[in-house]
Order: C-alpha cells, then structure tokens, then sequence
C-alpha cells in the first residue's frame, strides 16, 4: 500500500527506517520504544501494520511521521502515532490515520480502539475528526507521570475518502 498527497508517500516501514522514526520517537513521548521493539512489531509480530509518511529529499526530514496498529480479530488497535516537529500542523498525523484505517478495513477491521494521554489534546481532537469516541479511562497508565489514559473508539470503520484535501488539510 502506497498513497501520495503533496510531497509525501505513504508507504509500510522497513527496518531501515528504525532510526529516523526512533528520532521522532525520542522529541514526541515521554517513554519512546527500545529498537528492539520497532523491530519486533516489523518482523516477529503478525498482527502489526507499521506505515511510515515519506518525504520528497527537498521537503525536510526524509520521515516526516509514523503510525502503527495491531490488526486483532476484527478490531485496529492503534499503537503509535507520532509526526517529526517539522512537519506538525500540516496534516501528516491525519494523512498517516486516513491510511492505517483504510488499510485496517482492507485487512478486515470493522473497528478500531486506541489510548491517549488526557492531555493531549491535538490528538485527542484528531481522533474525534474521524469518529472516534471516549469510551473509558485507564487511571495511572503512562509511568513517566502516572497520567490517565482515554480509551477510545471508533466503532464502525470504513474505507476513508480523504476529509482533510491532502497533507496539508
């Protein structure tokens, strides 16, 4: 699965893009993920789908953002999500989400479910931008500073038509 919009391609990650997405990793999360991790989820875990926005060479960094999901049953579970700070506010967390649920749809998802701190709020509204709802709460989840978690959901997912007019939507 490959998706253009602008100056980006969306595109599976490879393992050799384990460094610049561990750079975003680092700037964007309080408790990034080990290599060892993003190599898992690329080669030893079945059910992961990882997705990586690619910039032209001239348009900054050549990882412009990242998405991740578990494909279980017929749920999408998000796992990560992150954009380089370059690129943020121009529409590649949108882009990148738009893709990984048409993707989780094409491999058989019906729903998708994820977690966000309650305090951010620039993804929290994202998710609500393409139906996903608050359905919980996981008191204490994120260890760094024992912040609460929202579960949320989107219960009906659909191949996406591009809400946002591209990248820079």
């Amino acid at each position: 699965m490959i998706q253009t919009s602008e100056a980006l391609t969306v595109r599976p990650m490879g393992v050799e893009d384990i460094p610049s997405v561990r750079s975003i990793d680092r700037v964007s999360f309080a408790l990034p993920w080990p290599e060892s991790s993003y190599q898992y989820e690329l080669t030893g875990n079945r059910v992961s789908h990882m997705l990586v926005a690619q910039a032209e060479p001239a348009s900054g960094p050549a990882v412009a953002g990242y998405i991740g999901f578990w494909l279980i049953v017929d749920e999408a579970h998000i796992s990560t999500l992150a954009v380089h700070p370059d690129w943020r506010g121009r529409g590649v967390g949108r882009l990148l989400l738009r893709c990984a649920l048409n993707l989780a749809v094409a491999s058989g998802a019906r729903l998708a479910t994820l977690e966000v701190r309650h305090s951010n709020l620039a993804a929290i509204q994202l998710y609500h931008e393409f139906g996903f709802n608050v359905v919980g709460r996981r008191p204490r989840y994120y260890k760094d500073n024992n912040e609460d978690a929202l579960l949320m959901t989107l219960d009906e997912i659909r191949d996406l038509a591009d809400p946002s007019g591209g990248a820079n939507g």
